[in-house]
C-alpha cells in the first residue's frame, strides 16, 4: 500500500481539528455552522473506518482522534453555552462529566506517566449520541436528547476511569 494512502486517515482527523475551530466563526443558527458541524461529524466516522480499512491504525492516530474529538466538543460547547434552550442543570451535569474525565487523566498520568484516551464502545456511543442530540435539542427546543447523551457520557466516563485504574486500557 502506498505510504501516502496510509496518511489519509490522520489528514482527515487533522482537518477535523481545523473544522472544529472553524465552528467558532459561525453563528450556531447559520447554515454554515451546521454544514461544518456535519462535515466534522462525518470525518469522525470516516477517519477510523479508513484507518481500519487501510490497515494503518496507530497509537498516534488514536491520540490525534482523541484530540480532534476534544476540540470538536470544546468548540461546540463554546458556541452552545449561550443558547437558552440548554438549562443550567445540563451544563452542571456536563461539567461533572468533565471533572470525572480530568480525574481519569490525572490517574493515567500518575499510573502510566501519559494520558490515556480509551476508545471504548461507550465513548463511541457518547460521541454519536452527542452528534445527533445537539441539533435535535436545538431544533426541538428541548434538553431531553442532551440528557440522554449526558447519561451515556456519564457511564462512559466512569467506565473509562475503571479501565484506566485497573490497567485494562493503557493505549
Amino acid at each position: 500500500m502506498n505510504r501516502r494512502m496510509k496518511l489519509i486517515p490522520n489528514i482527515i482527523t487533522a482537518l477535523r481539528i481545523v473544522g472544529a475551530f472553524g465552528l467558532l466563526f459561525f453563528d450556531v443558527r447559520s447554515s454554515a455552522f451546521w454544514v461544518l458541524y456535519l462535515v466534522c461529524g462525518a470525518s469522525d466516522m470516516l477517519d477510523g473506518f479508513l484507518a481500519r480499512k487501510l490497515r494503518c491504525e496507530s497509537k498516534a492516530g488514536a491520540l490525534l482522534d482523541s484530540v480532534a474529538d476534544l476540540a470538536f466538543v470544546a468548540c461546540c460547547c463554546v458556541k452552545l453555552f449561550p443558547v437558552p434552550s440548554f438549562p443550567s442543570w445540563l451544563w452542571i451535569w456536563a461539567g461533572a462529566i468533565v471533572v470525572v474525565k480530568v480525574i481519569n487523566q490525572i490517574s493515567a498520568l500518575a499510573m502510566y506517566r501519559k494520558c490515556v484516551f480509551p476508545h471504548t464502545l461507550a465513548n463511541k456511543a457518547t460521541g454519536l449520541l452527542l452528534f445527533v442530540a445537539v441539533p435535535m435539542a436545538l431544533f426541538l427546543e428541548t434538553p431531553a436528547p442532551m440528557a440522554v447523551a449526558a447519561a451515556v457520557a456519564t457511564f462512559a466516563a466512569v467506565q473509562e476511569g475503571h479501565f484506566i485504574r485497573t490497567g485494562r486500557e493503557k493505549n
